[in-house]
């Protein structure tokens, strides 16, 4: 929300500096963004009136003017705009005037010709981006007055971010209100009074979605003058709070919109058929809007229509073909009150965001419509003429929202801001927050005002009493608690301990968003049935993700974007899967990997990361467990990994997670550079640990035996090493890889793997019988299941 504070001291003028006030408004929860001054600096300019006009002698398109700007004899002024004309009131830079940008004016000559001075457009006075031709002025503008005070640009814009419940300050009255509190100073409001009725032409209105659209307000006004022009007082008010100015009934909705935080809306009364239909939109249905596009409706959006077709998307944007235009001559006038939930998230399913869409989206006090109208009627009347129609209101009363009672208690309002308040002071801020108070044994029954949806419990009540009181008034307290602390669990995943280990083996923890955009979530798993956000924040973001990895890949872009080659990034949070009993929320923790495997440096020549060191990092944080041996690496397949460096992580047969290089397919269109690979566990079937045990050292000696086993290609260690555990789970204390070989005197197809197996009793000291009967069970093992058998 942006306003003029010179508007906003006409409602009320505390005795505060600007800076002040914008502290105090950010004090109470509004805060303030920016404050800009309403116009650059400039000075030197003048109202001037053009009194002749002739011909360049060298010049086409320049013409001499003669500019009377009060202060003797008239000015003589070349100018080059094609829209200046005899008669015009013209801002007007005399010689030794500044523009903005410390523009100087100086006696010039142009083509021979002399000029002594400059007729200013609105953007040479700073006043607009861009900009036609001269900045013309209205016939009463004073001639000679200094074209600055005239407008009264020594003004500030400020600037007011607003959170998404407090939609009561989207209009300057609940601004002002606001203002007025703070401060206890005295809130004069435009008087607003019915105008009198002059015809009585009426329009049919009929409520067909009365839960979507339950008061709808309109007048009918005849014979305006389409000629007219807005006041220059009235387009400034609008500049100064970022809406341009466009003709007379626009700019008065758009005025009584800042004004009184109600959107409004003119048709061409002309252009309408039969009546107006308050209706949900049929399949398909087209509008054109008055941007220029045309929208394919669907059946959940709210449209006005007339007797024949969609006239406007309701709470958003109206329609080009019933707009007022220059030959538009009756008005039918609407104010109504539109559901929150009934326009919320559509103007942006649309790829549209309007001023209108922002302030129903949060909700416009549901009383306000008539107030709106008699305020805009009386506005127009003094603009363009013409002769009002009695205000026609159609309520459904079921559905207009009511204002609910709340209980507050004085002992709750101690606990929460932490110091006792006077009976005295709490119910004045109330009452001049427009809340109706009923005493009660333990504190009051409050109606909060009809503007107010963000009151909804008793807690919004203190809150509020604490923002007007003073945030910064409330005294330190520290709080006191017992010295109880929370052990760690000793047995289990802990992610504090998973994140650290991390951390030590170089990555960086990120934290990103939990919802994605549809196409990187298809990216990742095509096909995996999604949670669509109903209200999204944009496009970008409207899908709950069902994996880390799309986060993360999205951070590696990022950093590859910036020169960062080496990327090691780990990310824990929440999952969401839709399964038949509903949206599952899973923890998991996953990573990513690309670029070489240590940083760049004079020791040693640095490799690409590859499969097996993401391997190792994911190994560590299954160590955390306890259970290490537990987990098995199996071949697996995913849509998004390469098919061949894949791996499933079980935990005793059961699924925990994956990992793998991410398939060069998804890299391309991610346009990620290099090999990345990827790992993604679930920590609910990790959270079962095992407690640390101990164990009595053997005082008899160990004995080692290394097998060279030959076994297919496709064998991998980890069922090796469960196979051998299974057939000697006493004897066997360590078992070592230390040489995989394939190549020349091996067969095609398959590889010699060299193991260590360390055997040691803690009864006795092992025969060499004892010692071969192991091996011999070992290897008959070996041979039954994997078809293994002795490197000769």
């Amino acid at each position: 929300m942006r306003f003029s504070e010179a508007w906003l001291r006409e409602w009320v003028n505390p005795p505060v500096d600007t800076q002040q006030l914008a502290d105090q408004l950010s004090m109470a929860g509004l805060e303030v963004d920016a404050v800009e001054p309403a116009a650059s600096a400039f000075s030197g300019v003048f109202v001037g009136l053009v009194r002749a006009i002739a011909p360049h002698p060298d010049a086409a398109k320049l013409r001499i003017c003669s500019v009377d700007v009060g202060q003797g004899d008239p000015l003589q002024i070349i100018c080059g705009a094609a829209n200046v004309a005899e008669g015009m009131r013209v801002p007007v830079a005399t010689i030794g005037a500044r523009l903005p940008g410390d523009f100087k004016i100086k006696r010039a000559k142009l083509r021979g010709v002399e000029s002594f001075g400059m007729i200013c457009s609105a953007k040479e006075l700073g006043l607009a981006e861009s900009s036609d031709g001269i900045l013309p002025l209205p016939a009463d503008a004073p001639l000679g007055e200094d074209f600055r005070a005239w407008l009264a640009l020594d003004d500030q814009c400020i600037e007011v971010d607003l959170t998404p419940d407090r939609g009561d300050c989207l209009g300057l009255a609940g601004l002002a209100r606001e203002v007025a509190v703070i401060n206890r100073s005295p809130l004069t409001p435009p008087a607003i009074e019915p105008v009198a009725v002059v015809c009585n032409d009426r329009f049919p209105v009929d409520l067909v979605a009365p839960a979507s659209c339950p008061r709808y307000v309109c007048r009918v006004i005849r014979g305006i003058d389409p000629t007219a022009e807005t006041p220059m007082w009235m387009q400034e008010r609008l500049r100064r709070g970022g809406i341009r100015a466009i003709s007379p009934v626009v700019d008065v909705t758009n005025y009584v919109l800042l004004e009184l935080g109600q959107p409004m809306h003119g048709f061409d009364l002309a252009k309408l058929s039969g009546e107006i239909r308050v209706r949900m939109a049929g399949a398909g249905e087209r509008l054109a809007l008055l941007n220029g596009e045309e929208a394919t409706l669907r059946e959940d959006t709210l449209v006005i229509a007339d007797a024949e077709r969609a006239v406007a998307m309701a709470g958003i944007m109206g329609g080009s073909e019933t707009g007022v235009g220059d030959t538009t001559r009756d008005i039918l006038l609407e104010s109504a009150f539109f559901a929150p939930l009934a326009i919320s998230g559509k103007a942006r399913s649309y790829g549209l965001h309007t001023d209108s869409s922002h302030r129903f989206e949060r909700g416009v006090d549901p009383d306000l419509q008539v107030r709106a109208i008699e305020r805009a009627t009386a506005l127009l009347l003094d603009i363009v003429g013409g002769m009002p129609g009695p205000v026609q209101e159609t309520c459904s009363e079921k559905y207009v929202p009511q204002r609910r009672t709340l209980p507050l208690r004085e002992r709750r309002i101690v606990q929460m801001l932490g110091l006792e308040l006077p009976t005295e002071t709490i119910e004045d801020i109330l009452e001049r927050l427009g809340m109706d108070l009923e005493r009660t044994a333990d504190g009051w029954m409050v109606t909060p005002p009809s503007a107010r949806f963000d009151l909804v419990q008793e807690v919004d009540l203190i809150a509020d009493v604490g923002r007007i009181y003073g945030y910064d008034r409330i005294p330190v307290s520290h709080a006191s608690a017992s010295s109880v602390t929370k052990s760690a669990p000793e047995a289990g995943f802990d992610l504090d301990r998973a994140r650290l280990a991390l951390v030590d083996r170089g990555f960086h923890e990120v934290i990103t968003y939990s919802f994605v955009s549809p196409e990187m979530q298809e990216l990742v798993e095509p096909g995996a049935e999604t949670l669509k956000l109903a209200n999204p924040i944009s496009a970008d973001l409207s899908t709950m993700r069902t994996s880390l990895w799309p986060g993360l890949l999205q951070s590696a872009l990022y950093n590859q974007s910036r020169q960062q080659d080496r990327v090691r990034l780990f990310e824990s949070g929440l999952r969401f899967r839709v399964t038949p009993e509903g949206l599952c929320q899973e923890p998991g923790i996953g990573g990513l990997v690309a670029g070489g495997v240590t940083p760049e440096q004079w020791e040693q020549k640095s490799r690409p990361v590859d499969f097996y060191d993401l391997k190792a990092d994911v190994e560590a944080l299954l160590a955390l467990t306890g259970a290490a041996e537990e987990f098995r690496f199996v071949s697996g397949e995913h849509p998004a990994l390469h098919p061949g460096q894949t791996a499933r992580i079980e935990r005793n047969g059961e699924p925990v997670g994956l990992m793998g290089m991410l398939h060069p397919s998804v890299a391309a269109k991610l346009d990620l550079d290099g090999d990345v690979f990827l790992f993604e566990l679930n920590m609910l079937p990790l959270a079962e640990g095992i407690l640390p045990r101990y164990r009595q050292i053997s005082r008899f000696p160990a004995i080692r035996r290394d097998l060279a086993l030959l076994v297919d290609e496709g064998v991998t260690y980890g069922a090796i090493e469960a196979c051998i555990r299974a057939a000697e789970p006493d004897l066997l204390r360590e078992l070592v890889l230390f040489d995989v070989y394939t190549g020349q005197n091996i067969d095609s197809g398959r590889k010699s793997l060299a193991l260590g197996l360390i055997l040691q009793s803690s009864s006795q000291t092992l025969t060499e019988d004892l010692i071969e009967k192991t091996v011999g069970r070992i290897l008959d093992r070996l041979t039954s299941e994997l078809d293994a058998r002795l490197r000769d």
